[in-house]
């Protein structure tokens, strides 16, 4: 890494990686590389130094098409010049040690700036790559190629963005052995979470064939997250998995020229519908990952390849991540979407940001001038050349494009919301609508019409005072765990089960399990969302596991509550499927759901995968932060038949730690609450259930909604009575209802009373926080 200077970034860490980390397992393919010496010799022996600076210097970098122009001449004057002749002869040279007998070796050719892979700029994609070049003549090509792109309109324009001189900047171009990833899978990896900045995953996206289909963000890819923790003890540690569309890859073909090494064709449907690399590789891949970043001793972007030749996992490039990491994490900064509207079109989120404008449709890169500030800019896919207008954007939406395509790292960088990987955006949004795009709201990105109103916070985590209890978050969506993880918070104290189920898999249990049950319609949809995994059931369990694990990886060592699912009937209806498995009740929030549904004999198959992938998450990936929390227990005698019910299937109180709470939601169970805390290692109060069946109120109905409240004074003497027999039996008591994070007076009312934690969404945390803190001065 000492000769930055001498062979740019890239290729100082190549010949990094290979001289000091091949007897750590990482493997990284040959070659050589070209100096920063040799490229100025190059442009010194063709007089071209003196020329391209007198054009740069007279260049007005925001005028489009005098760039476009003055770029297009520098690059003829490179390809037009002759090699001295001793880089010549050195090129010759090298080839010839490199390839040795095998004339017809595939080779990369790349370009490494002597300014780029920087912690503070990534200059991602700024220059060319050439792949599966062959031959000495077609390698001297490729290196002029190189050569001249670094005079490529969007490596100009980013320089001039990041204040680096242009004279300064030399290029150096790594010769490189090809791994056969055509034939195998490739894909990016960050040892970091792109999003959050959250420190303890690996991120990895993966595809079929060569990478540049993913870099350059032509394909939606296969994305999964690695915990760094548990990787170390060997034992499963994927948190999550996505299956992208990998509708296309790319793979050899022609003559091995610059002009015609690669051709783009189409996956077939069968490996569309699986992953593109197994479990065994995503464990490796991250392994190597967290390899790197401890040799760095930074958070690292790194491109892979798994050769389908030898089966092996290869690393083609690292590099440091330039965004997340350069984070102040003392300051938490939030996009709230203060109104929601009509969603237009939905895909992957880069960045937690809101933006909004008029939309500019743009289907070729030579129209971006049309692009004016504070437009929302559409097409079907950025790659580098657009980073000249997409600083100009409010936000970026693509068709195509997954999480780590170059595209995502510069808007990144620029602090632009994208959503990338939408498919259709460029068929449904029309040219001057007003959206509001969102990447505030998880890993799925919306633009929504019209300009909805958002509010931009930040607040410093050194100012939050003390608190006499804790204050932990409702989370329910893994998809924000990362995030929310920055909060100030001593963990979750609810996880709601059900929203993991609705929002990744969406099918009622009972279907998965009577899968050939299904009509023929049906049947399709469910092979759909099952597409990658190892049958119905496996989807369930796995899918579950992932959830669960998200959350607790996020907030480990802390407490993470997981309640049991809460589904109502119709809710359970709604579920692919699931209008055939439930009963048609007219009241269904007091009729079948919680402990009763669990014991029942028509659901308990479907409480057992549950329990099955909690027993997972706790014993097998060693994730023993999780607790299990029951819902709506009628009876004392329900709560001694879920225990047991949990204790058969695995799930034995006090055994690995486990303690199991209840909650406290029914009236019965503040009178009761000696009975009930026999069976369980605390309560969690539901207020919202609490105050509905104290009042009378079906807190669905409009018609009465002005008389529900938290507040009132029989709900506020069932709520003590809870929080008393807790304490004198010394266990945990905390609230998780709506109640604390709408009514901050009621909040301090339960502080004061002695209980042990309050549950808040997310969005509530920071102003709740300071309204007790201040009280309490």
């Amino acid at each position: 890494m000492g000769d930055v200077d001498k062979v740019g970034g890239k290729n100082a860490s190549l010949g990094e990686m290979i001289s000091k980390l091949s007897d750590a397992g990482v493997k990284v393919p040959g070659g050589f590389a070209t100096t920063a010496e040799a490229f100025r010799d190059f442009l010194s022996f063709s007089g071209l130094n003196e020329k391209i600076n007198t054009a740069l210097t007279q260049l007005n970098i925001d005028d489009v098409v005098s760039l476009a122009a003055t770029g297009a001449q520098i690059r003829q004057w490179v390809l037009d010049a002759e090699f001295q002749p001793e880089l010549n002869s050195a090129i010759e040279s090298a080839f010839a040690e490199m390839s040795g007998n095998n004339a017809s070796m595939s080779v990369a050719v790349r370009s490494s700036a002597t300014a780029e892979d920087l912690p503070e700029a990534s200059f991602a994609g700024q220059q060319e790559t050439f792949l599966n070049i062959r031959g000495l003549d077609q390698v001297k090509q490729a290196i002029k190629e190189v050569f001249a792109s670094l005079y490529n309109d969007r490596a100009i324009s980013y320089r001039d963005h990041h204040h680096f001189a242009h004279s300064e900047v030399a290029l150096s171009a790594g010769v490189q052995r090809m791994v056969r990833s055509d034939t195998g899978a490739s894909g990016v990896m960050f040892s970091m979470d792109t999003e959050s900045g959250f420190s303890h995953v690996v991120f990895i996206t993966a595809a079929y064939g060569l990478g540049e289909t993913i870099v350059q963000g032509a394909v939606n890819p296969d994305e999964f997250y690695v915990y760094k923790p548990t990787l170390k003890q060997k034992i499963p540690s994927i948190l999550r998995r996505t299956l992208g569309s990998k509708a296309i890859k790319m793979i050899y073909a022609g003559d091995g020229s610059t002009t015609k090494a690669v051709e783009t064709v189409a996956v077939d449907a069968k490996d569309r519908h699986r992953f593109s690399i197994n479990d065994d590789d995503v464990q490796t891949l991250a392994e190597i990952a967290v390899t790197i970043e401890n040799h760095y001793g930074r958070p690292m972007d790194i491109e892979w390849a798994k050769d389908g030749d030898d089966g092996q996992l290869y690393v083609v490039q690292a590099r440091p991540e330039t965004v997340r990491s350069r984070d102040n994490g003392n300051v938490i900064e939030r996009y709230l979407l203060k109104e929601k509207g009509k969603i237009l079109v939905e895909g992957r989120s880069i960045g937690h940001r809101i933006g909004s404008g008029p939309v500019r449709l743009i289907s070729h890169v030579s129209e971006m001038s049309k692009v004016q500030p504070g437009e929302v800019l559409v097409t079907d896919m950025t790659d580098p050349d657009w980073e000249p207008v997409m600083k100009r954007a409010a936000a970026i939406v693509t068709n195509r494009g997954g999480r780590t395509c170059h595209a995502a790292i510069i808007a990144r960088e620029l602090g632009i919301p994208a959503i990338v990987g939408c498919g259709d955006a460029t068929e449904i949004l029309r040219d001057g609508q007003v959206v509001t795009v969102s990447c505030a709201e998880g890993d799925t990105g919306r633009a929504y019409e019209g300009r909805l109103n958002f509010e931009h916070q930040t607040n410093s985590v050194d100012s939050m005072p003390g608190l006499p209890f804790d204050i932990m978050m409702n989370v329910g969506n893994p998809d924000r765990a990362f995030d929310f993880q920055s909060l100030p918070n001593a963990g979750v104290g609810l996880a709601r089960l059900e929203f993991i189920i609705n929002r990744m898999i969406g099918v009622h249990p009972k279907a998965l399990l009577n899968l050939d049950d299904q009509s023929p319609e049906v049947r399709q949809v469910i092979d759909r969302r099952i597409a990658g995994y190892d049958g119905p059931i496996n989807f369930y369990i796995e899918k579950l596991v992932e959830g669960i694990a998200t959350l607790a990886a996020a907030f480990y060592p802390k407490k993470v509550i997981v309640r049991m699912s809460d589904f109502k009937s119709n809710e359970y209806g709604h579920l692919i499927g699931g209008d055939q498995y439930e009963p048609g009740e007219e009241n269904p929030m007091l009729g079948f759901r919680g402990a009763s549904r669990y014991i029942s004999e028509s659901f308990r198959d479907c409480f057992e995968l549950e329990c099955r992938a909690l027993k997972k998450v706790r014993d097998e990936m060693r994730l023993t932060n999780v607790e299990i929390m029951i819902p709506f227990v009628r009876t004392v005698g329900e709560a001694k038949h879920v225990v047991e019910l949990l204790s058969d299937n695995g799930l034995r109180r006090g055994e690995n730690g486990l303690r199991l709470i209840m909650m406290c939601e029914i009236p019965s169970n503040a009178l009761l609450a000696d009975e009930f805390l026999e069976y369980f290692d605390g309560f969690s109060i539901g207020s919202n259930d609490l105050t509905q069946l104290t009042l009378g109120l079906d807190r669905d109905s409009g018609v009465i909604a002005h008389l529900f409240d938290e507040r009132n004074d029989a709900v506020k003497k069932l709520l003590s009575m809870a929080i008393d027999a807790c304490k004198a039996k010394d266990k945990y008591i905390g609230i998780c209802g709506q109640g604390p994070s709408d009514h901050p007076d009621l909040a301090k009312w339960l502080m004061d009373q002695g209980i042990s934690s309050i549950s808040l969404n997310p969005d509530s945390v920071l102003d709740t926080w300071f309204f007790l803190a201040n009280d309490t001065d």
